[in-house]
């Protein structure tokens, strides 16, 4: 993204700092680990965290209800380019008008309130400046995936976990990544329980999330704050569907295989999305070293039922399989000595979130700063743009292709409000 002179960083004021510093010393560290959630709830407002949300669509103000929820949290200030949307926002949790903010840049007049942590719920392409803004002005920064729309913004993400390391929460909100059954089944596979791997399956197959959103365009008169509004159909806005939806079960490929792909090919079209210019299904070859290749597919059209559906990963090796299924079975299916279990994810989309808030949390109240969801994040995300260039170009793309990759997605932003 290229930033003209009036989007540098907003720095906060001494005041502010000094809250946000006492928060992450080892002093403020110890009466917090001493309060659980419960106990919290029922303490005043200056014991909480201040969160800030950026972005009071659906799930901004969804994710917000669970940060209220969690009881460790005062939902303090909130942004979002929508003078209405914040307005819902602002009613439903008890936000004063003064800490509503709007325009492309009001969440940068949020960092200058006295908020400690700001969760970051806005359409993909905000999010890597967002965040970098954020920890620049020494907030704390929950992010919603995905972390960025190209290979510039991952990079910026990047710098946004350098800066933190060691000072600041940075954390990324996958929900799998915080759920005891996929934690427990990966780490058997890193212990090689699955034996030599042969080839994997990957797929996210589901109905079109983005139907609620033709309503702003469907005129055809379609300007800036239409396309704001109907993001989800855009590839500038929302990185397409391999980027904004495909990148959870894109996400356990990469955690599985614990190290970036070779090489990827693939294709794609549109065939049932009557408006936008994202495609609505994809197909790839990823290929590993050591010959193994990942097979994935995705859709977001009708398919009358047909099986399998869902966000599921499978991996084949010597000595066992793995399956993953999101809101599914997490299992090892293989003889006796490799034999995992695992159990049912259940309502892992919601649980999953209130795992990560709790993590946050404890985190920034245990001066926790290591950030490990921050690399990870970053190699797939990157992954998604390896299979989406190779699908829109008919090329076999490489891992360095990317991860060297200038190309910047720009939206059309002209004629909005700052």
């Amino acid at each position: 993204m290229q930033h003209t002179e009036d989007e540098k960083t907003v720095k906060k004021d001494g005041s502010a700092m000094s809250r946000r510093s006492f928060l992450g010393t080892s002093a403020a560290a110890a009466s917090f680990t001493m309060l659980n959630a419960d106990a919290l709830s029922g303490t005043n407002a200056s014991s909480k965290i201040n969160l800030g949300l950026i972005g009071c669509g659906n799930r901004g103000k969804w994710i917000a209800n669970l940060f209220k929820q969690n009881g460790g949290y005062n939902l303090y200030a909130g942004a979002d380019y929508f003078q209405d949307r914040v307005d819902e926002y602002g009613e439903k949790f008890d936000v004063t008008s003064e800490r509503r903010f709007t325009g492309l840049h009001g969440y940068r007049r949020l960092l200058e309130t006295d908020v400690d942590a700001v969760a970051i719920e806005s359409p993909p392409y905000f999010h890597p400046r967002q965040a970098l803004d954020a920890i620049e002005a020494g907030v704390h920064a929950y992010v919603a995936k995905p972390i960025a729309v190209d290979p510039p913004g991952c990079r910026t993400i990047g710098e946004a976990g350098e800066k933190a390391q060691g000072e600041l929460c940075l954390l990324v909100d996958f929900q799998t990544r915080a759920n005891e059954y996929f934690i427990e089944a990966i780490k058997r596979v890193h212990d090689g329980d699955l034996g030599e791997i042969a080839f994997g399956e990957a797929w996210y197959h589901a109905g079109d999330p983005f139907g609620r959103m033709y309503k702003w365009v469907e005129d055809g008169d379609v300007d800036a704050e239409d396309r704001l509004r109907a993001w989800g159909i855009y590839q500038s806005l929302s990185g397409d569907i391999i980027t904004e939806q495909n990148v959870h079960t894109l996400d356990v490929m990469s955690w599985i295989m614990n190290e970036p792909p070779l090489r990827a090919s693939g294709d794609g079209n549109q065939v049932n999305r009557p408006y936008g210019d994202c495609y609505d299904n994809f197909q790839a070859l990823f290929e590993y070293p050591d010959d193994v290749s990942i097979t994935f597919s995705s859709r977001q059209l009708q398919a009358w039922g047909t099986q399998p559906a869902g966000i599921r990963n499978r991996m084949f090796g010597t000595n066992g399989v793995l399956e993953t299924r999101y809101g599914g079975d997490v299992r090892i299916l293989a003889d006796q000595d490799a034999f995992y279990k695992g159990g049912n994810t259940g309502d892992i989309f919601k649980q999953g979130a209130v795992n990560n808030i709790e993590a946050f949390r404890k985190n920034i109240e245990n001066g926790n700063f290591e950030n490990p969801t921050v690399e990870p994040s970053i190699r797939s995300t990157l992954v998604t743009f390896l299979a989406r260039r190779a699908a829109y170009t008919g090329n076999t793309v490489t891992w360095q292709d990317i991860v060297s990759s200038n190309e910047r997605m720009q939206p059309e932003l002209e004629g909005l409000k700052k």
